[in-house]
């Protein structure tokens, strides 16, 4: 294990963190909100520990293995969040403690959108505007932007990439060089962000609640700047660009930066998992719509199919905005919502949960075994998009879907070992682990109840599922750590 490259690695990730504070330094001084020394503190601190950490070893010079990167992609994101979290732990009001700081942290650079402050639209323009930023930086990956900067450090970058790309098609890459590949995708994520936030600001939000949402919308990340969400703007025209953002969002990158590269949309009407995504889209919200009209929740086609569409497109793309309490809606529906976000968006988008890749992978294998009952002598190729799936890649999918189900059963059972009752334990993990946000029961509007445990426990969650469960796990095998 090449330990004084990690170190260096984490160390210039440190302290080029200290820069992420000065945009919100800025915004403070700006809106003269009183928040600007505490950023410039947390910059400076950041700045002399990042120093501390890198200096001793700026001799390191080796490249990376993968499982070199694997330990220095789980390295960086806990650092990040731990760093993170200072300016949450400076504040004066409201008074956080370390567990809710990291909480809040973890939170914004994981784009769960679950959050521990209950008095949002109280909160000062400075602070507001760096929980947004979290999430914007989390968005692609603080890993795959660092990828950017590693040839500068003499680190090669590629073993990183496989290890935190989300999806099971982790060597894909849009350009020739793996340098190139990340400059392509922040310029294109850049790009999609600002359209957001100038969408957001024609239909009718100030700038400051523009470029905030389109941050927490292109990282389908939830988090907004009222207590409310974007129901606290009441506004159809809103939700819709918010909807047609959200499921952008959450579609692979690779198909975004081929359709801009060729100037063509060729590249998304040939792609099955896209095909498959906004199925899944429609087939939903025709049901939620309909359990909403028929259950007397709204009295009209239109107001149902606004809520009813809005929910499910932010339940399943994981971005968590609410355009209503939808934990108080009756029946079956809000748990619905919920498990959604177990499937998530499309593979190589800012979205969580499983992938809908990976779904419909299970999907056909799950047919394939009932048709084998049948015709148990007959050959019967798993495909996917007219190719046939090669059996390690299914493999790893259904290793994947194992580890995840069972870690989002042993967490909710530690979450309800620390007094947290049954409906909320679940809810919650599901929410974290899927990086979605919301949940039922007592997190129905904020984990501020949690205890500091259970905070703990699902910071964990998001972190897991934030990197897909392997990347995490793979530092608990002894395996692992033998040379």
């Amino acid at each position: 294990m090449k330990f004084g490259a990690i170190q260096r690695v984490v160390g210039a990730l440190v302290g080029l963190s200290s820069l992420m504070m000065l945009p919100p330094a800025a915004v403070g001084a700006m809106y003269g909100d009183g928040t600007t020394d505490l950023f410039l503190i947390s910059a400076a601190v950041l700045a002399l520990t990042g120093g501390a950490i890198y200096l001793p070893v700026h001799g390191a010079t080796r490249d990376l293995r993968l499982r070199d990167g694997f330990l220095v992609v789980v390295a960086c994101w806990l650092t990040l969040a731990a760093v993170g979290a200072l300016p949450f732990l400076l504040m004066e009001d409201p008074d956080l403690n370390y567990a809710d700081a990291l909480f809040e942290s973890m939170s914004g650079l994981t784009t769960t959108g679950a959050t521990i402050i209950t008095r949002i639209n109280d909160l000062p323009r400075g602070i507001l505007f760096y929980r947004q930023q979290l999430q914007w930086l989390g968005g692609m990956g603080i890993i795959v932007l660092a990828v950017a900067i590693l040839p500068m450090l003499r680190i090669g970058g590629m073993q990183l990439y496989r290890a935190e790309f989300p999806g099971p098609l982790k060597d894909a890459k849009l350009t020739p060089r793996i340098t190139e590949t990340a400059k392509a995708l922040w310029l294109l994520y850049l790009g999609i962000t600002a359209l957001c936030a100038l969408c957001y600001w024609l239909g009718g939000m100030s700038m400051f609640d523009a470029v905030g949402h389109a941050f927490s919308t292109v990282a389908i990340g939830g988090f907004s700047t009222h207590d409310q969400s974007l129901a606290y703007f009441n506004n159809p025209t809103l939700e819709m660009v918010a909807i047609i953002f959200m499921f952008i969002a959450g579609i692979n990158f690779a198909l975004h930066f081929a359709a801009w590269r060729n100037a063509s949309a060729q590249h998304y009407f040939q792609d099955y998992e896209l095909k498959a995504y906004t199925m899944l889209i429609v087939v939903f919200s025709v049901l939620a719509t309909v359990t909403l009209l028929f259950g007397g929740v709204y009295d009209d086609v239109f107001a149902a199919a606004r809520y009813g569409v809005f929910q499910v497109v932010s339940a399943l793309t994981t971005t968590g905005f609410t355009s209503t309490d939808f934990y108080l809606w009756p029946g079956f529906l809000p748990l619905l919502l919920v498990c959604l976000a177990f499937i998530g968006g499309c593979a190589g988008s800012t979205a969580g949960g499983v992938k809908v890749i990976r779904v419909v992978l299970l999907y056909r294998h799950a047919v394939r075994e009932i048709q084998r009952l049948v015709h148990p002598h007959a050959v019967l190729p798993l495909k996917f998009g007219g190719r046939t799936t090669a059996p390690s890649v299914l493999d790893a999918v259904m290793g994947f879907f194992f580890l995840f189900a069972v870690s989002t059963v042993f967490l909710t059972i530690c979450l309800r070992a620390t007094g947290v009752d049954q409906l909320t334990a679940f809810s919650a993990v599901t929410a974290c682990i899927t990086n979605l946000g919301p949940g039922l029961g007592q997190v129905g509007q904020s984990y501020a109840i949690l205890n500091d445990p259970a905070k703990v426990l699902l910071s964990i969650a998001m972190l897991a599922g934030r990197l897909e469960i392997y990347t995490l796990l793979v530092l608990l095998t002894p395996t692992f750590w033998r040379d």
